[in-house]
Order: C-alpha cells, then structure tokens, then sequence
C-alpha cells in the first residue's frame, strides 16, 4: 500500500459522546465484521470497559477502505478514552496519527474534555474534522452545535460532518471526510528505522507486544531492532497489523502502525515513548517522545496475604507496561507487611487498577486512604513532599504547610446551579465565576484543594446533577494551608492504613465519618471495642462496639444475691484480661468502607 493512500486518525471527545458507537459503524461499514459476529464496543475488550460502559485503553484497528471515486485506502483507526483520568492514553494514541474525528454531542454540546482533547491535538498539530453525533436524539440541535463549534472552538463550519453513530445515518460521508480532508503520513521508506512505541501489552505465551508508529524506514520479520534509551536488542520474529486479530505481514513501513513481536521476556525494556531502530544501521537520534505525566492521587496496595507480594510485584510490571501512566515504589507497613505505594491519575483511575489486579490477575488487594502531595517547610529551611501520612514530620519542626489548587470546570444544566455552588464552598472552593456557552447550559469555573476533590466529589456532582453534570480539573498551584495527621485507633492500637493528612477543619468530620464506617463492620468480640480518631495525643471522635454478652448467671436460680455478684465480677475481671491480649482483625470491607462516602 502506497503512503499517499494510508489516513492515520484517531476519535477524540467528551465521556458518553459515542467515539465507542462510531468506531463500532465504522469498523462494520468497512466490512471488517459480519452482522452475525458484531457485539456493541468491538474494540473495548476489557471486562472492566464493557461492565462500565467506559473505554480504558486507547485501541488501534486497521481498515480497509475503498472511496467512491474506487481509490482503495488503508485506515488506521485508534479509538480513545474520553474520561480525565484517561488523558494520558489520549496524548499517546495522538502521537500516532496525522488527523482526528473531534465527536460532539447534538444535544449536550461543546463540553470539558471536548476542549482538552482538542488542545491535545493542537499540540500535536492534528489536522480535526468536528462530527456532530446523535442528530436523531428528540433533543438534538445541530444548527445551535454548529454555531458553538465555529464561535468556542474556532473551527471550519464547512468541514463540520453530521451523524447519528447509533442509526448509521452519515456515517459513510465520515469515511470520505478522512479520506479527502486529513493528509497521508510523511517519511522516508528508505532511511534507517525509526518507529515510536505508543502502547504496549504483555502475553504470557509471545511476550511484550509493541503497539508503534513506523515514522522512518522500515522493519521486517528476521531483523534486529534495538531500543534507544537503554541500546537492549532483540530479533523480530513477526511484525503486523491491528484488525480484530493481529494479522502478520512481511514489513512495517514508513506511515503505518502495527505490532512487532520479539520473544521480548524483559517488561521493564519496552516503555511508551521509546524509539525503535535496527542494530546494523541505527537512526542519529530517537523521537522525541512523551512529557512525563504527574500523577495526582496516591495510595498503597498491599497483598491480604503476604505471599502474594512476588506475585503483585510481577503484576505490576507488567500492568506499567500497557499503563505508562501509573507509578509505583516499594512500600512497608507494620501493619500490613510489604506493597506498593503508587500514583494515579484519579479516583476513576485508582479504581480501574485495582479491578484489573484483582480479575487478570487474581491478587486480592487492601488499599490505603488516598492522598495528595502536599509540601511541609521547616525550621531548618528545608521543604519535604510528603504523600504518604508515615512520613509525617515531627510536628513541633514543621513553619509552614501547602497543598496543591486545581482548577475545576464544571458543564452542566443550569437548573443544578445553587447545588453545585454549595457542594464546592462546602470542598473550600474559591474564586467561583460562570457562564452560559449556549442557552440552558452553565460552565461554572471554581478553585479547589486537590485533597477535597479525590474524596467523594465526583461521586456528589453526578448525584445531584443526575448525570448530566461533566467535570475537567487540572492543577494550578500550591496554597498555604493547615495540615493534621489524622490517626485511627482500634482497641487503642493505631492502624497505620487508615491514618491520613487532613485539613484541620475537616478533620473531626473525616475521623467521625471513619469511626461510624469502621462500628458499622468490624464484626463484635467478647470485650468492648473502641474506635477512636486522634490528632496526636488529642482523641477527636470517637464509637463504641458493645460486647457480646453472656448471661453467667442463668443457672443461679434464687440464692444469695452475694453469688450473682461474685459471677459477674469474675466475667468482668476476664474481660479486662481479654480486652489487653484479644487482638482486633479488621476485615478488606472495612478498609473500603472508609474510602467511600455515605452520601451516594
């Protein structure tokens, strides 16, 4: 196939705009599935991403095409994420292609992450073709979307195409579209390799496989690449193109995306942004590749059962592999043995990384309450980052304290406006403003402590705008602020889990709100259990899980009352005895509970 003749596009747009429904009619109009073998979400093929109705990983899909004017064409498709967790896939799977479908909604319009996607693709000097989907919505107004497009977005109105991804309707002016309005790939078929790893997954049985972009050159089955950050090679034992298998070829050339196998056993060689080049005639310099991403939530992963640490150690590795965006370090804890302290990109982020350890690879996990990176200034003049409450300075040390500010912007309908408002003064939110982009639609704009916003707000802001309500953050700056440690105890014992830094003023909120969540399952034992939020010495909340009692003096029937009394200070005398030896097991449920908010 000739380079003129190959589009390298990818679908960007906001959650729930249909880039997974038009991938799908698309995929189905180039003949690549029969009606009998389609399933809704072709190319989400994580259990995780169909239980959800959200796609994770970005996916690559090679189309053949053939125009009305009988040119035939190869289409390489990637399909991407549309969540802020997931911006991350996003800029990568860009990094791949020469144009973009940009997706908007007919009836929610021009949203937060339509904008974020589209600077991405700036970036990335993308050339952008603006859809307008779901045109057969009751509610659909896309004269009113096609001006937004032109105003917000600065965009071709001409360029602008019209579907329904549900229907089919214009999904085949779409395919003309990619074909006359986005440019072929560049680069030189003959000058030494040069290919740009976008993605990567391990399997068990052919090891690492690469997802790269051929910029120059080209590879074949039987050559030796080498990777240019760390010089490690390798012999190529297959080389391919995405459809929905992997499909072998003889060579991967200048302009096209595909997959290179070899036998490659070591996960830590392979890493998103590498460049790849052969061994005899490398290429001057490698690509220039991606910024590092800065992860924004941080948590600990620990094995229930401390066997499984070498295994979660292996699952790990290879879940960086295929998720450039997650960061991990050895972590310890008295409590619960040896783990992981890791960062993420988000509360939707964490949770998708512990699902996916859990089901692929079978490891059940204990997590610790999230936290933010806040920065501690001391008398010595020094300033530590500080992300995990065991490091907590010695607080008679500590001059000053910050935490990170994120700007929120929230797209919603007007009518949930005073709610939003309160929900974010409540989260400390400052210099609030808004406006209308469009008649019965609000972007409320507000400043927020990070801290406040991996807590529960999303979770809020979808209850009480019943869906409709979209968000976009990213950080702006660090605050002064009045950090504590906030403690846990169990039976006067501190669990180290469930210790975290907190906002003096929200602290007895979170220590009552830990306490009734942890009364509510521990299971109940022969003594009285307290549980206790301290800050320092200081004990701010604080429940009581009652004994179990049992009744010892049913079989005195009558008598001297002096034998009752002699019984019951006995059992009393036990259960003091108990209550210093009798350990308190808190089970996973627990730990979980903690983190979720009672106002779902």
């Amino acid at each position: 196939m000739q380079q003129k003749n190959i589009r390298n596009f990818s679908i960007i747009a906001h959650i729930d705009h249909g880039k997974s429904t038009l991938a799908d009619r698309l995929i189905q109009l180039c003949g690549m599935v029969t009606d009998r073998e389609f399933q809704d979400q072709l190319l989400d093929n994580m259990d995780i991403e169909r239980e959800r109705g959200i796609t994770i990983k970005s996916q690559t899909i090679c189309l053949p095409y053939k125009a009305r004017d009988g040119k035939e064409y190869l289409l390489n498709l990637v399909d991407t994420p549309g969540h802020v967790d997931f911006s991350y896939e996003v800029s990568r799977a860009l990094s791949s292609c020469e144009g973009a479908l940009l997706l908007i909604d007919a009836a929610q319009g021009i949203e937060a992450q339509t904008l974020a996607n589209l600077y991405l693709a700036m970036e990335n000097d993308l050339e952008v073709i603006p859809v307008i989907n779901k045109i057969d919505l009751p509610s659909a107004d896309p004269e009113a979307i096609t001006l937004q497009i032109e105003e917000d977005l600065g965009l071709d109105p001409a360029t602008i195409q019209l579907c329904s991804a549900k229907t089919g309707q214009g999904v085949d002016n779409i395919l003309e579209a990619i074909v006359n309005l986005l440019p072929p790939p560049e680069g030189d078929p003959e000058a030494p390799l040069q290919a740009l790893i976008f993605d990567a997954h391990y399997d068990s049985f052919r090891g690492t496989i690469i997802s790269c972009r051929i910029i120059n050159g080209q590879v074949t089955a039987g050559d030796t690449i080498m990777f240019m950050s760390n010089q490690a090679a390798y012999k190529v034992d297959e080389v391919g193109l995405f459809r929905l298998d992997r499909v072998p070829q003889k060579t991967l050339q200048a302009g096209q995306v595909g997959y290179i196998l070899a036998g490659i056993k070591t996960v830590g060689d392979t890493r998103a942004g590498d460049t790849i080049t052969t061994k005899d005639n490398p290429c001057l310099q490698p690509l220039p590749g991606f910024k590092e991403i800065q992860q924004v939530v941080f948590s600990s992963i620990y094995p229930i059962s401390t066997d499984e640490y070498e295994n979660l150690a292996a699952a790990m590795e290879k879940l960086t592999l295929n998720d450039a965006s997650l960061a991990y370090q050895k972590d310890s804890s008295t409590a619960l043995g040896f783990g992981f302290r890791c960062g993420f990109l988000g509360l939707l982020h964490l949770e998708v990384i512990q699902e996916r350890l859990e089901r692929e690879f079978d490891i059940p996990l204990i997590l610790t309450v999230p936290s933010v990176c806040y920065h501690f200034f001391l008398q010595d003049g020094s300033m530590q980052e500080i992300d995990n409450p065991a490091y907590y300075p010695d607080p008679s040390t500590i001059v000053r304290t910050e935490e990170p500010f994120i700007k929120a912007t929230i797209h919603m309908p007007d009518r949930y406006m005073g709610a939003i408002m309160t929900l974010c003064m409540d989260r400390r939110g400052e210099n609030t403003h808004y406006h209308y982009p469009m008649p019965g639609r609000i972007e409320f704009v507000c400043e927020l402590p990070l801290a406040e916003v991996i807590y529960d707000f999303y979770d809020r802001l979808k209850s009480i705008t019943q869906g409709y309500g979209s968000f976009d953050y990213h950080l702006i700056d660090y605050r002064p602020s009045d950090l504590a440690k906030l403690d846990i105890l169990v039976n006067g014992e501190r669990v180290d889990a469930l210790s975290q830094l907190v906002h003096r003023g929200k602290a007895r909120e979170r220590a009552l709100h830990a306490c009734e969540r942890l009364k509510e399952e521990i299971p109940r034992q022969m003594f009285k259990i307290a549980i206790q939020g301290a800050i320092g010495g200081n004990v701010i909340a604080r429940e009581t899980i009652s004994a179990l009692r049992k009744d010892v003096t049913a079989k005195c029937y009558g008598g001297d009352i002096s034998r009752k009394r002699k019984l019951l200070e006995k059992q009393k005398a036990g259960k003091k005895r108990m209550k210093t030896v009798g350990n308190v097991d808190i089970p996973q449920s627990a730990f979980l509970a903690v983190l979720k908010s009672e106002e779902r």
